[in-house]
């Protein structure tokens, strides 16, 4: 199983593939005894300690995700002790333990609206606090480092969809036997209610 988050070429070698959100759904849809979990360990472990199955967990991480620690979470704690602390399951599990709530940044969106809880901690990828912000007036925000920055993520801009968008540029190619891999294993997680 292959998170969605991995090349069309790690796709196209996985059964199925899973999103932060769905992923529990995902391994429990599955009639194995057993899953090979790949890229990422944190997730694996949030999912495995959610099901029946045994998750075989790749070594691999968020590196975003990853700078996230206990010390900074509990700092934040201590400064707005009412707030409830949500942070996203490729988080390390002693940084997920101290949650309120592991969610995906969708599931992290629809909590916030729900909640009655005016103030928050949030633990992910800062880019998520302006919509929070924005659909959320009235409650407050706080990240739970300034670092959480993915720096892929910044990579694109409005001004560089626009210019794909105008030039059709750059073109993606992907081999045959690749792309209808990857569409299978995505397909595959699609079917999954």
């Amino acid at each position: 199983m292959a998170y969605v988050n991995t090349s069309a070429a790690v796709k196209a070698l996985a059964d199925i593939c899973c999103t932060s959100s769905n992923a529990v759904a995902v391994v429990e849809s599955l009639e194995v005894k057993t899953v090979l979990f790949v890229p990422d360990y944190n997730l694996g472990h949030f999912v495995s300690q959610r099901t029946k199955t045994k998750l075989i967990l790749w070594d691999g991480f968020c590196p975003t995700h990853v700078w996230i620690k206990p010390a900074e979470i509990e700092q934040r704690k201590r400064a707005h002790p009412d707030a409830v602390v949500m942070v996203h399951p490729e988080c390390a599990p002693d940084v997920v333990a101290m949650a309120d709530q592991a969610l995906s940044t969708g599931k992290m969106l629809a909590f916030a609206g729900q909640s009655a809880a005016t103030e928050f901690i949030v633990g992910t990828e800062n880019g998520i606090l302006h919509r929070l912000r924005r659909e959320n007036p009235g409650k407050r925000f706080y990240p739970v480092t300034e670092k959480v920055i993915c720096p892929n993520m910044k990579r694109i801009t409005p001004e560089k969809v626009l210019h794909s968008l105008e030039t059709l540029t750059p073109e993606v190619r992907v081999p045959v036997d690749i792309r209808e891999g990857a569409k299978r294993a995505l397909d595959r997680m699609l079917e999954v209610k």
